[in-house]
């Protein structure tokens, strides 16, 4: 029997259209802007000002912190300014502007495909490099990832847990990675083992990978210390906390992270820029990209440089198709609704989604029925009717008596809903209030 999580869960349409595409190289744009924070964290501090000319994997702009990433450029040219402009989330965001001159690298940088397998064994100088390069987790939380390589003092891994899960409808960015770059995957995943100082690998894959899974297993049957892990497809097996239920049993405790079990998860593209940090000194510069949708002429999976243009990628798989409701930044549930096609390809970016007018229109929210459908999906065990009422009302301490910090933001909730109530928006509100009013509390 398959493994997955017990509480909650549902199971969208997949709709995975551009699983069967090969990774193509997306040609570079004219110009791009490079937002400075592109992680959960402090933003970086730009170091390049107008006028300066830059190269590829040159760093542009410097961590600013420890729970930070340094940035660098995607392409090389000349800075046409530092200045705002609008990122996905539709609000104004500091970043570099640079006009595409060529394609020059940074010396050291190795572009060949050539695998380097062997590195040496040595934690800091690993988490060191990984820093470096400026890389985050690639699933769409961007957390620092040489943050969660150094547990708190008192804690220790014992396991590394590989996301290949990809349980958000359409994206099949994960998918390629695991199909076309998966020898260097698994170094990456050595070099992950080594920085944390453990001794085994679980990777997660659900079962409507088998590709993936066969290929993976294959290419690990003689290594004991890394283990392929199928999975039942049900969302959103791709959180870290219902993923570590499905792999190993052990259950997060409410406000912990998976460090408080003795796990760190890391998503299969971020084992893939850890690759590229260590043995080929390449920062994380480009990621893959899923552009899709139903009507889209060629749903496809782009190598992408971080700053491009979201347009570029729509010009790429066809253009905009006529019936286009909605363009979403990553999936169909966790995703979030763009303004224009000019925001940038973030290290954050796994897909865009272009929605039909049809499926994008919301129905008009009706009267809570009590049926409580959304207390039987929500993996984390949440009353999501009772976090929009008390988020609506603003009363928000019982919101935070009732853990909303907790929800993880699957759309589970809202997905199910009979009455067709913007269960999630409500509760992404409220856990921002009280995010604020816990954060204010600790100064």
């Amino acid at each position: 029997m398959l493994k997955t999580f017990k509480l909650g869960g549902v199971h969208p349409a997949e709709n995975k259209l551009s699983a069967s595409k090969a990774i193509e190289k997306l040609a570079l744009p004219k110009s791009v802007f490079i937002p400075v924070a592109q992680h959960i964290g402090a933003p970086a501090q730009a170091l390049v000002k107008k006028g300066d000319q830059v190269k590829v994997g040159q760093l542009i702009a410097k961590s600013g912190g420890f729970v930070s990433a340094n940035i660098h450029s995607s392409v090389s040219g000349t800075v046409k300014k530092v200045d705002l402009a609008m990122d996905s989330s539709g609000y104004p965001k500091q970043g570099i502007f640079i006009d595409v001159e060529g394609d020059e690298w940074e010396e050291g940088i190795d572009t060949s495909s050539t695998l380097i397998e062997n590195f040496e064994a040595d934690s800091k100088k690993i988490i060191d490099k990984i820093n470096a390069a400026g890389i985050v987790g690639l699933g769409g939380a961007t957390f620092p990832t040489h943050v969660k390589l150094m547990p708190p003092q008192g804690m220790k891994a014992e396991m590394l847990l590989i996301n290949g899960v990809e349980c958000e409808p359409y994206l099949t960015s994960d998918h390629r990675v695991m199909l076309e770059k998966a020898p260097e995957l698994l170094v990456g995943i050595r070099l992950l083992m080594c920085a944390l100082e453990v001794k085994k690998a679980y990777i997660g894959i659900e079962n409507n990978k088998p590709d993936a899974i066969d290929h993976l297993r294959e290419l690990t049957k003689a290594e004991p210390s890394i283990q392929v892990v199928p999975l039942k497809v049900k969302y959103p097996q791709g959180g870290e906390k219902q993923l570590i239920k499905a792999v190993t049993g052990r259950e997060v405790p409410s406000g912990a992270l998976p460090i408080a079990v003795g796990a760190v998860v890391n998503n299969v593209g971020t084992a893939l820029a850890v690759y590229e940090a260590v043995q080929k000194n390449k920062p994380l510069i480009e990621r893959v990209v899923t552009i899709t949708g139903k009507s889209v002429a060629n749903p496809s999976n782009f190598l992408v440089r971080v700053g491009t243009p979201v347009q570029e990628l729509i010009d790429a798989a066809g253009g905009l198709p006529d019936d286009s409701g909605k363009i979403i930044s990553g999936g169909p549930m966790m995703g979030k609704a763009v303004a224009n096609t000019d925001i940038p390809v973030t290290k954050g970016t796994s897909g865009i989604l272009i929605m039909q007018d049809k499926e994008a229109k919301r129905e008009k929210m009706k009267t809570c029925i009590r049926c409580t459908r959304c207390v039987t999906v929500c993996p984390m065990g949440l009353e999501p009717y009772y976090l929009m009422t008390v988020s609506e009302k603003q009363i928000w301490e019982k919101a935070e008596d009732h853990h909303i910090m907790d929800c993880i933001e699957c759309g589970s909730c809202s997905y199910t809903c009979p009455a067709d109530r913007p269960l999630l928006d409500y509760i992404r509100l409220g856990k921002g209030k009280v995010g604020n009013i816990i954060r204010s509390r600790k100064q």
